[in-house]
C-alpha cells in the first residue's frame, strides 16, 4: 500500500502533526506540502492536513479536495487554536466533507495548535467582542500541539491504516 501525507501549514502546527502521522505509517509512504501535489494518482490512501483559518478550511485546500479526492480513500487532519470539543469547531471543520464529495473519508482528526502572535494581536484589537475573546485565549495555546496531541495523532495514523 502506498500512502501520502500532504498538508498545508502556515505556522508549523499542521506540519508537526503531519510528521507525527507520517512517522507511524507502515509501508511505502511519502510526505509533501499540498502545494507539491498535483493529484492523488498512485496512492492507496492520502492523509490531508490543514489549519482552520478564519473559521473555515483554507480555500486552497477546498479546491484541492474538490479536484482530487473523488473515489479516493482519504483521512483528514486539522489544527486550530481552540481546545478540542469547543462547540463551534464542528461548523468550522465540517466543510471538508462537502469539498471532498465522492471521497471515501476513512477518518478525521483535529487538535489544538498554537495561535500565532500576529493573529493574537489582531484579534485583541478587534471591535468584535467574540474576536477579542479569541485573542485573549491566545496565550493558552502556547506550546500546542503538545506531546499528548502528537501522541493522539500517531494513534489516529495507526487506526486509519489498520482500517484500509
Amino acid at each position: 500500500m502506498k500512502t501520502l501525507v500532504t498538508y498545508m501549514s502556515q505556522t508549523g502546527n499542521t506540519k508537526k502533526i503531519a510528521e507525527a502521522i507520517y512517522g507511524e505509517l507502515k509501508g511505502e509512504k511519502e510526505i509533501k506540502s499540498i502545494s507539491e501535489v498535483k493529484d492523488l494518482g498512485g496512492y492507496d490512501l492520502a492523509f490531508i492536513g490543514f489549519p482552520i483559518l478564519q473559521f473555515d478550511i483554507p480555500p486552497v485546500v477546498k479546491s484541492f479536495l474538490s479536484a482530487n479526492t473523488k473515489g479516493k480513500k482519504i483521512a483528514i487532519f486539522m489544527t486550530h487554536a481552540v481546545p478540542e470539543g469547543f462547540e463551534a469547531i464542528h461548523s468550522w471543520t465540517g466543510s471538508y466533507k462537502q469539498a471532498a464529495v465522492g471521497a471515501d473519508i476513512v477518518g478525521a482528526f483535529d487538535c489544538q495548535g498554537e495561535l500565532a502572535q500576529p493573529i493574537i494581536d489582531m484579534l485583541l484589537k478587534s471591535d468584535d467582542p467574540q474576536m477579542k475573546a479569541f485573542g485573549e485565549m491566545g496565550p493558552l495555546t502556547k506550546g500546542q500541539p503538545d506531546e499528548s496531541r502528537v501522541r493522539k495523532a500517531k494513534e489516529f495514523a495507526k487506526e486509519v491504516q489498520a482500517k484500509v
